[in-house]
């Protein structure tokens, strides 16, 4: 095999499925937008997530990275660098700053509330001559 941990190679994800840390990112990315800051950057929704929720869904920051990345690549999140001026005014690294598409609001609701299958069933009317 040559691989290391050759473990579950066949491990997939569901089509059209957000894993918890990226809904995260959602719910709270829309919330800030509500409260007036229309973009974001990863310590910043790290802080959010952090103050709101269980911490245990960022591990490590290179979760919440790789989860942005993958938000960005299915469209439901856009992204744009910071001018460097402003960074190097302020004296700190530049910022990439997010802001949720259309898309990313509409898995976000799809996720939230799934659309219920609903079985019917036919009782047996009364007998017809």
């Amino acid at each position: 095999m040559g691989r290391y941990l050759p473990i579950m190679p066949d491990m997939r994800r569901k089509p059209n499925s957000l894993l918890p840390i990226e809904l995260s990112i959602l719910e709270t990315a829309i919330e800030l937008r509500v409260r007036g800051a229309p973009s974001f950057y990863g310590f910043m929704i790290a802080s959010e997530i952090k103050e709101r929720q269980d911490s245990r869904l960022l591990t490590a920051h290179g979760t919440l990275y790789k989860a942005l990345d993958r938000l960005e690549k299915a469209g439901l999140l856009e992204s744009q660098w910071e001018d460097p001026i402003i960074a190097a005014q302020q004296n700190r690294p530049r910022r990439r700053f997010y802001t949720v598409t259309a898309a990313g609001e509409a898995a976000l609701a799809k996720a939230s509330h799934p659309e219920q299958k609903r079985v019917l069933r036919s009782e047996p009317g009364p007998a017809t001559p």
